[in-house]
């Protein structure tokens, strides 16, 4: 084939190609079906949770304490009454020390032992909500708080020991030694508020180790430098009558989370004290759940600041201030006494203002010595005004020397310098032949003298003077001798020295104690403090004074023998020679 055959063909090839693509039907191009879009259902996104509300420790503390009575102790038990309790049936002892504190210092018969931190985390090992629960700590701080936070979550029978075991052991109740019983599981625990439970576990969690208490010398200190807040929150009654710290505020438990408006700012330094911890311990913890950041509570309260012998306005320790006065009691001067004699001597010379402290009758029956001024003992601190300066000498003149030894005392505690009793008083004047008086005395006239005297122990000394009794709570001689024979004897206390009980005798049965030692020589008495207990000297100077020191410890029956050893002998009653 030639050359141009190819190029026809291949020409008409082409042709042909082309007509064909011209002439042929077109094809339908389908569309592809499109399925309807399907609805998928969004996804679920789940409700965020309403968070419950935060407790409101204001609230819930301001209902706690409004359901501690007062006169059940604001849910505490003193330990003589525990013991009588544990007598008759057992109850749930729980030890909020920690386990090194119950080995060191012992531990109540039966207690469990769960360190106060701990215990939120082991309900379990506790009884169930209706069951009795006493807890106790050292000093009755620790105990509070637990006690406040069980009650909080539902426990409805807890009581915390008052003063813990420091006051368990005062009463000289048994502590067991060694380690307690390791606690078991006895109960499921119930929550029914979890917030509320969380809030407190946090609080205990983050209690350090002076468990938010402060002692009361260091608080002492403190106040030294930059003081803090002082809040004490017990009742009004207890501020007046039992003292108090300068400058404290005073907010009845009962009434501070009603009133938090009268307190500082929430970082302010705030210490707290009741009595004994207990209350304090409630109201510190209440206030720093409620965001007060520097709230302590004073160990062992109001008590351990008076042991600590630390100054409380508006009350006097009498017991030590009598313990001081009878451990100095100069035997050279008398003990403050004057004789007869002496007294007479002064009168020729420089009179002294004497003070006849009988009764109006009394003066007017049997004289009186000149120039004598009459105020009954139970007026004589009503009229200081009547009396002259400080510094003068005054003899007290009573009776027997009995009541005149009160009153000496009584000045002199009140900064008198130079008061004397009388010894043997007027009976004592009249044997040494010296002259009296008769019918009555001038009335008592203002001196113009002002006495500066402490104002609370005025009142407490006067409280004293006005309510003695009749008799003055002295026994005579024949009456002494007559109850000694009987079923009721009493317990015979002699306040001289060895000298005078080998040269003048003493009554058969009679525990010497001289008057400088009985402060420190107390054990030797009855522990029973009803027991009746006489009391004698040479005179009845000593033992007056003696009996008014163990009225001020609690010795409810406590009487001085009138007249002293001398009216014994008097009336030829028996007498033991050494």
């Amino acid at each position: 084939m030639t050359r141009k055959l190819h190029f026809l063909f291949a020409l008409l090839t082409l042709l042909s190609l082309v007509l064909s693509a011209c002439g042929a039907p077109a094809v339908a191009t389908q569309e592809p079906v499109v399925a309807p879009p399907t609805e998928v259902p969004p996804t679920p996104v789940p409700p965020t949770p309403t968070p419950e509300p935060a407790p409101d420790a204001q609230a819930l503390f301001a209902e706690l304490v409004a359901s501690l009575p007062a006169d059940k102790g604001y849910g505490t038990v003193q330990a003589v009454k525990l013991n009588e309790e544990l007598a008759e049936k057992p109850l749930f002892l729980l030890d909020v020390r920690e386990a090194a504190e119950a080995e060191k210092d012992g531990y109540l018969k039966g207690a469990v032992n769960i360190p106060v931190r701990q215990l939120l985390d082991n309900l379990d090992k506790l009884p169930g909500l209706d069951e009795p629960i006493v807890i106790y700590c050292a000093s009755g701080h620790r105990g509070g708080v637990a006690m406040a936070a069980l009650k909080l979550l539902g426990y409805t029978n807890v009581r915390n020991l008052a003063g813990g075991l420091n006051a368990w052991k005062k009463a000289s109740l048994p502590v067991e030694s060694g380690k307690p019983a390791e606690a078991a599981s006895l109960s499921k625990p119930i929550v029914a508020d979890k917030p509320l439970y969380d809030m407190l576990k946090g609080f205990f969690a983050e209690m350090p180790d002076d468990y938010y208490a402060i002692k009361a010398d260091k608080l002492n200190e403190a106040l030294a430098e930059k003081a803090p807040v002082l809040l004490d929150v017990r009742t009004a009654a207890e501020f007046e009558k039992d003292g108090h710290l300068a400058d404290a505020l005073n907010i009845p438990l009962q009434e501070l989370f009603k009133s938090v408006e009268k307190l500082p700012a929430k970082d302010t330094p705030i210490v707290i004290y009741c009595v004994s911890g207990h209350r304090g311990s409630i109201a510190m913890m209440g206030l720093r759940l409620m965001g007060y950041t520097n709230v302590r509570n004073l160990a062992g309260g109001l008590n351990a600041w008076k042991a600590a012998k630390l100054p409380v306005v508006g009350w006097v320790d009498w017991p030590s201030t009598y313990a001081d006065f009878l451990t100095n009691l100069p035997a050279d001067q008398g003990y403050y006494t004057i004789t007869a004699a002496k007294l007479n001597e002064l009168l020729a010379d420089k009179p002294p203002f004497i003070l006849d402290v009988r009764e109006a009758a009394e003066v007017e029956s049997t004289g009186y010595i000149a120039g004598t001024v009459n105020i009954p003992v139970r007026e004589v601190l009503k009229n200081l005004d009547k009396l002259p300066a400080q510094d003068a000498k005054i003899v007290v003149a009573c009776a027997s020397g009995h009541r005149g030894a009160m009153v000496m005392m009584a000045l002199r505690l009140l900064g008198y310098q130079d008061v004397v009793n009388l010894a043997g008083g007027i009976n004592g004047w009249k044997k040494a032949e010296l002259p009296l008086e008769p019918g009555k005395p001038a009335a008592a006239a203002p001196t113009g003298a002002t006495p500066n005297v402490d104002k609370t122990r005025l009142t407490g000394l006067d409280a004293y003077l006005s309510a003695l009794p009749e008799g003055f709570f002295t026994v005579k001689a024949p009456d002494l001798n007559a109850e000694l024979g009987s079923g009721t004897k009493p317990f015979i206390v002699d306040v001289r020295t060895a000298e005078e009980l080998t040269k003048d005798g003493y009554i058969e049965g009679a525990l010497n104690i001289p008057i400088n030692e009985l402060p420190a020589r107390l054990a030797e008495l009855p522990k029973d403090k009803a027991t009746p207990i006489v009391i004698l000297c040479k005179s009845g100077h000593r033992g007056s004074l003696a009996l008014v020191y163990l009225q001020s410890l609690g010795y409810t029956n406590v009487r001085n023998l009138a007249g002293g050893m001398n009216a014994w002998i008097a009336a030829e009653l028996p007498v033991v020679k050494q």
